[in-house]
């Protein structure tokens, strides 16, 4: 059998297991993939993608002789010795990670000499020598995901490096065949020890994290100092020590990763007994970002009671349906407590979240969730934002008052356009 095109397996039809699963058929591979849900794999065999993310349903599509769905993982281990973890790890009540997914997945492959447990679910530092300890014949890598929603498939295809831990004791043969996987997409490849691998994934998120929660510091006081956030962050991005990247302030991150991998860290750190602080503040700015919308509309419209605000964009990002941790939420949440009337649009996330916006009117339009509004707080920067008619938007209104919370918009043209505009940081 060739290395490089032999076939894998993935446990977990999610939004990970999906663009992997997408992205080595495209390298060729045949890929046995496994989810729990009959009526996913039913859809999925299908060519029905449950997710939003670009280009996705067409590689899937065009691969459909490569991908095998299946809910038998008696359909993948005869067919596949790598078999890679893309199952949920999502928070428990404790704030530790819930490894019952991954759990069961160990118990099914059970004791295998033939096999390998690809870990691609991100998981605490010490998850990898707690399986091997428990089975010690059940071959062990991990391989952490650095995907991001609305650019996933061109993140596994082209990306910054490819991280694979193995046991300490040096390469192992099931390590040397996941490094094989990667080679076609000549990326640097990072060997190290497995929790080594471990704490890269987590870290790379909560430095992430930090840079964004630190320009919304910035964004606050250069609010209340007169200065100008974008003009800050392009000042302080061309910097190669700091770099641009997640220097854009707004209301805040959301989404699967940032917020659950932020509080895991935390949570591993003081499992060890280990305060970290500097996590804390950042989960703290992150909360309060979120709500400082609120005063901006207090600001110009007093109490909230029987207002109308309208939210354009629920996803927690644009290119995505994903509203996991969204912001849109929070403030929907908030405003709807303060007494105000919230109606929201997004381009392809509204479906998803209605059952988690409480009485927010769901609308099906821009133009339908501007009409009568008081004001209007952009959360989500698509595109089709940008390019309104807000000349239409401003005679819809009640009152012209929007807040920008990704200082997304040209708020000069507003301003003279008639509206009353806030930004972040501005």
């Amino acid at each position: 059998m060739n290395d490089s095109r032999e076939p894998i397996g993935v446990i977990g039809a999610g939004w990970v297991g999906l663009v992997t699963a997408a992205c080595f058929a495209e390298l060729g591979h045949d890929v046995y993939v496994r989810d729990i849900v009959q009526e996913k794999v039913d859809s999925l065999a299908r060519g029905e993608v449950p997710i939003y993310e670009p280009g996705l349903s067409e590689l899937i599509t065009k691969h459909s002789d490569r991908l095998h769905f299946t809910v038998d993982m008696g359909d993948v281990l005869p067919n596949a010795n790598l078999l890679f973890c893309c199952v949920d790890t999502p928070p428990s009540y404790s704030g530790d990670a819930d490894l019952s997914r991954v759990e069961r997945v160990v118990e099914e492959v059970g004791g295998s000499t033939d096999h390998a447990l690809v870990m691609k679910s991100t998981v605490p530092v010490g998850t990898g020598r707690s399986i091997r300890r428990r089975s010690d014949s059940l071959g062990y890598v991990s391989n952490p995901e650095f995907l991001k929603e609305g650019t996933a498939v061109d993140d596994f295809m082209r990306p910054d490096r490819v991280v694979i831990g193995e046991d300490v004791n040096g390469a192992t043969p099931f390590a040397d065949r996941v490094a094989a996987l990667y080679e076609p997409l000549e990326a640097p490849i990072v060997r190290t020890d497995v929790a080594s691998a471990e704490m890269i994934k987590l870290a790379s998120n909560a430095f992430l994290a930090t840079k964004i929660s630190f320009i919304n510091e910035i964004a606050n006081v250069s609010e209340e100092l007169g200065a100008n956030v974008d003009e800050v962050a392009r000042g302080m991005g061309l910097d190669q020590r700091i770099g641009p990247q997640f220097l854009k302030a707004g209301l805040g991150y959301g989404g699967s990763c940032f917020p659950k991998d932020v509080t895991a860290l935390k949570q591993l750190a003081g499992n060890s007994g280990y305060h970290f602080q500097l996590l804390t503040a950042v989960i703290e700015v992150n909360e309060l970002q979120k709500r400082r919308a609120i005063g901006k509309l207090q600001k110009h419209l007093g109490t909230l009671v029987g207002k109308e605000i309208a939210l354009l964009g629920v996803a927690f990002k644009p290119n995505t349906d994903d509203v996991r941790e969204a912001t849109s939420l929070v403030l929907a949440g908030r405003l709807q407590s303060e007494g105000a009337h919230v109606r929201v649009y997004d381009p392809v996330a509204t479906e998803r979240a209605r059952d988690m916006l409480g009485g927010a009117q769901v609308k099906t339009s821009a133009s339908e969730a501007v009409d009568g509004a008081d004001a209007v707080v952009l959360v989500t920067e698509w595109p089709e934002f940008r390019e309104l008619d807000w000349h239409d938007v401003k005679a819809r209104m009640r009152r012209p008052l929007v807040v920008d919370g990704r200082n997304f918009l040209d708020g000069e043209l507003l301003k003279q356009a008639g509206f009353t505009y806030e930004g972040v940081g501005r």
